[in-house]
């Protein structure tokens, strides 16, 4: 082999090695592999031109784009008020069904995201009994179409690289059918391995927001119940500030007077919440900069403010900033916002104003972590157009009468245009993860192809044409290909896979297709690690599980999945 081929392998090996190594960040790993691969001259500028405007990849990006319309609705979240019963056994059917219907068309970590607070919140049963099998409902249901999860999608996008040909619509549908009702059958039987663990109450875990009931509230005169604000979505009302006096814990049938503050714990991004609340004042909304963007910081041990309150500081004219929450790990903050005292570690979140970025002293007093954005809600007809929108392309797309591309691009324009999306919205939430990975991927398999690596792999493969080897090959590929996914990601183990399912398929003069639908299965069979997938790892925090849970119940799942996928693709997809 030439020079090229043996650099392109220890590319490929290093890239391999930072993965498991570096856990959690694949971004890093395949950014330093498309660096390298630019610097030593293995690509040609126009497969790297080629690589980030892959129809596969855009066509990927944009359904992800224009699914955030599809979150800000109703939707998910009416659904979600239905699933949980009295009845444990109809629960489950219920969570089980509604869980792979949404994810075969929707994020499915938009779905688990929308269902963890409703059933963490249920006072019916036990939410660990119920978390794990959300997580792995959504990822069965990813198996049902090509749009289902973005691994079938990053799969497609390489494919259409490799043989500029696409999978169908409904490419993954009838083994993902098999898959759903094995896979189901058999988590129904095992979830009595699952814990009952019963749910911590919220503390100090999340954010302490203030809001001032003003004089013409709604609130006033009615109890905390008839208000609704014992049910709002990852945020609870901890205590109210009254005269000076605090009350803590608060009543459902405590009454709201003129002027109280609410003290709420939780979530940050759900503080849009309050606005449904007519004279329910949050400081930020109030001095209009609520809406503009919020940077989550933590005080530094230097700076000015520790040791004194919001209110001394003169934060506003200090920083040109509001602060929205604030929380301390460890400890419950209590009172009001503006009299809490500041210690250093304190996490903030602040309303910035067009001044912020121009201070000299922001560094100096606290280290800024990121931006953070406040979940808005879309209704009306703007929400109608949302799911109208969505689900007219996804079946126009399906049935062959329009183009998806096409179709979701038309789709963000009339999002952007009727407001439904903002451009920060799209900046903010772009998924550059994903694109990063997937151009880095491709450009790796055309360094393969160019240096002559698959050449030579397929010549090797090809000595032992033999029809009973072919079939243990796609058994390698599909073990190796789900390892990698436990242990690193599955978007990554798909994106590594492939070049090597689809060179040996070439070697061995057969389909390709069974060897690309093995890596695409096999990437989204994550069952047994919580970190292989990112729906995982969200119930494994959320219901405080163990790794032993997912050993548990995820083992038996994992090895029907495998069985299913390993009997069933050489059936809808023969190797010649």
């Amino acid at each position: 082999m030439p020079l090229d081929a043996y650099l392109t392998l220890f590319i490929f090996a290093l890239t391999v090695t930072g993965l498991i190594v570096i856990q959690g960040r694949p971004v890093a790993v395949f950014g330093a592999t498309l660096i390298a691969l630019i610097a030593c001259d293995l690509v040609t500028k126009e497969q790297f031109l080629t690589s980030i405007a892959n129809p596969g990849l855009v066509t990927l990006i944009l359904l992800v784009l224009c699914s955030l319309a599809l979150e800000k609705t109703r939707l998910l979240r009416v659904v979600a008020s239905k699933i949980i019963v009295s009845s444990y056994h109809s629960t489950w059917f219920r969570l089980f069904g509604v869980t792979t219907l949404f994810s075969s068309i929707l994020n499915n970590t938009a779905v688990v995201a929308t269902l963890l607070s409703p059933i963490r919140n249920n006072p019916h049963h036990f939410s660990s009994k119920l978390l794990l099998p959300l997580s792995y409902a959504s990822i069965l249901g990813g198996t049902l179409t090509l749009i289902g999860t973005s691994t079938n999608l990053i799969v497609n996008s390489m494919y259409i690289e490799a043989s500029g040909r696409s999978l169908s619509f409904f490419s993954f549908t009838a083994i993902g059918a098999i898959l759903v009702v094995c896979c189901g059958v058999v988590m129904y039987f095992c979830t009595n391995m699952l814990p009952s663990i019963e749910q911590k109450k919220a503390t100090s875990e999340g954010y302490f927001i203030d809001a001032k009931v003003a004089e013409n509230s709604e609130l006033i005169g009615r109890s905390v119940e008839a208000n609704g604000l014992r049910h709002l979505e990852s945020l609870f009302l901890v205590e109210i500030v009254r005269k000076g006096h605090l009350i803590s814990p608060v009543s459902p049938s405590e009454v709201i007077q003129c002027s109280d503050r609410l003290i709420f714990c939780g979530e940050v991004t759900k503080l849009l919440q309050l606005g449904q609340f007519t004279g329910l004042e949050i400081f930020a909304e109030k001095n209009g900069t609520l809406n503009s963007n919020l940077t989550e910081v933590v005080v530094r041990q230097e700076s000015i403010i520790v040791g004194k309150t919001l209110k001394t500081t003169g934060f506003r004219a200090l920083f040109d900033a509001a602060v929205v929450a604030i929380r301390r790990d460890g400890e419950q903050v209590s009172g009001k916002l503006g009299d809490v005292v500041i210690r250093s570690g304190d996490f903030l979140v602040l309303a910035v104003g067009k001044d912020y970025k121009t201070r000299t002293n922001i560094n100096k007093n606290f280290l800024v972590l990121s931006g953070v954005e406040p979940e808005s809600r879309i209704n009306g007809w703007r929400a109608w157009l949302s799911i109208g929108g969505f689900i007219s392309i996804i079946v126009l797309a399906a049935f062959g009468i329009l183009d998806l591309l096409e179709g979701l691009v038309l789709l963000l324009g009339a999002l952007l245009f009727t407001r439904s999306l903002t451009t920060n919205e799209l900046v903010r939430r772009f998924p550059v993860d994903i694109w990063l990975v997937v151009s880095s991927a491709i450009l790796l398999s055309n360094a393969l192809v160019n240096s002559g690596v698959v050449v030579t792999l397929g010549d090797f493969i090809g000595q032992y044409n033999d029809p009973s080897y072919v079939y243990i090959a796609l058994i390698f590929v599909y073990i190796a290909t789900w390892l990698m996914t436990e242990f690193v990601t599955n978007n990554a183990a798909a994106a590594l896979m492939f070049p090597i399912g689809y060179t040996i398929a070439l070697g061995f003069g057969v389909d390709v297709l069974p060897f690309v639908m093995t890596v695409a299965f096999a990437a989204s069979g994550s069952f047994i690690s919580p970190y292989g997938y990112q729906t995982n790892l969200m119930v494994f925090n959320a219901g405080n599980y163990r790794l032993n849970d997912f050993v548990k119940m995820g083992l038996p799942v994992s090895v029907v999945y495998a069985v299913v996928v390993l009997v069933c693709i050489p059936v809808f997809f023969p190797f010649k």
